[in-house]
Formats: structure tokens, sequence, C-alpha cells
């Protein structure tokens, strides 16, 4: 747990940017320091991740395809009041200016230290009010059953569905990045398997155990998908 976050509660952070590298580099730093991390490519991914997700913060790149993260910024604020810090290569006054205009918090230029980038997050996430954030929890609605992120439950109703050590892994991995596949050979590391035939077949078992848990019909899954070449995919409500 952060110093900067509540008892009990993991700050999650938005990270968008299009550069794969530096995204990639940002969001372990970011884990590796106590946050909950979800990053995405550009603004409609991001859009996506913020229809089924609640987030405490969000950092944005400005230079992206498509709508820039200006777009983005003045889009999450007309309906969220969590704290956005914007990234860019540019450091004029005009484009600090623009980015506090459509309504970021703080404004970092390219390049720049990740310690710096950590001790700004901090910052405005104890300056941000308490409820800056959706007040509801934290959760992932998957038909009749919902997932939730704090916890790492996933429930029918009010009733908790039990889930085996590995299916509560696979749950956390799948449900960080909703509606994007997950190799299966990241699934083999992440539950600590050999990569190999074998380990793949393993995960192939518990993600056919865990759609018995979740799905109306396990032979035709709708949120617990298979992304031909890709994959897995948890893809929520």
């Amino acid at each position: 747990m952060t110093d900067d976050a509540t008892p009990g509660h993991q700050a999650h952070v938005l990270l968008v940017d299009d550069d794969e590298r530096i995204r990639g580099l940002l969001q372990k730093f970011l884990v590796r320091n106590g946050y909950l991390t979800t990053a995405a490519r550009d603004a409609e991914h991001a859009r996506r991740l913020l229809a089924g997700l609640d987030f405490d913060m969000a950092i944005l790149d400005v230079m992206m395809p498509g709508d820039n993260g200006y777009v983005l910024c003045a889009e999450i604020r007309e309906s969220r009041e969590m704290p956005i810090l914007m990234l860019t290569a540019k450091g004029e006054t005009s484009d600090r200016i623009t980015g506090l205009e459509s309504g970021a918090d703080d404004y970092l230029a390219k390049p720049f230290e990740p310690k710096e980038l950590l001790l700004r997050l901090k910052a405005i996430l104890r300056r941000a009010p308490q409820n800056a954030g959706n007040a509801m929890p934290k959760t992932l609605n998957l038909g009749p059953a919902r997932y939730d992120l704090d916890r790492g439950e996933l429930y029918r109703g009010e009733d908790p569905i039990r889930l085996t050590a590995t299916e509560t892994t696979l749950m956390r991995v799948l449900a960080a990045t909703p509606h994007e596949p997950v190799s299966r050979a990241d699934l083999v590391e992440k539950l600590g398997r050999d990569g190999d035939t074998a380990g793949e077949r393993a995960v192939d078992v518990q993600i056919t155990r865990l759609r018995r848990k979740l799905e109306t019909d396990p032979k035709q899954p709708r949120y617990l998908q298979t992304v031909r070449g890709a994959g897995y995919m948890l893809a929520p409500d």
C-alpha cells in the first residue's frame, strides 16, 4: 500500500501513452512502487477501460494518434473529479496552460526522471479529496456475476463464488486489462508454471474451470473469451 492511499486501498492509476516502450516502463515502475496500474495505448482504449473500471488518478500523454491528451482530459473532467497529470514532449508555457485549461491538475514535460513522476503523483493524490474518484466499489460486471477488483473476489448477487488460488490469480491478471487479450505465455508466467506445452495446457484447464463458475453457458463463453492467436480476454459489460 502506498503512503498516500487510504487504509486498505491501493491507489489505481490509469496510464495512457501511445509509446509502447515508455508505457511498459512506467507501468512497471508504478507497480513496483505500490500502485495498481492499468495502461491504455490511446484515447479510445482509455475510454473502454474507464467504462468498466474506477480509477483514483490518470496520467495522460498529450501527443497520441486520434484524440490527443487534451481532448481526453476534458472528456474525463466532464464526468469525473479524479486527479489528472499530463505528460508531453513540449515544455512551452502555452502547452502547459492548454493542459491546465482542459482540466489537468499538473503537467510534466518529457523527458523526466521516473522519481519526479512518482513525487508529483504522490503530491497530487495527497491534495485530492478522498472521494475524488467514484464512490462505487471497484467492480467489473459480468452478467449475473460481478468481480470486486479491490478484494479479488467474484460474486453472484450477494453470494461469493469460491475460487481456487489459481483461479483467483487468473481473475486478477485478466481483470487488470479488461477487453484486452492476455497471451497464454503471460498467464503461464503469472501462474509460475513452466513455459512449455504442459504449462499452457494447465492454463487451458484452469480457464475451462473458471468459465464453469462465471458463464451461463461455459461452452459459449460471453465474458471469458478466447481470442484466436492472442490468448484469453475478460469482456465485462
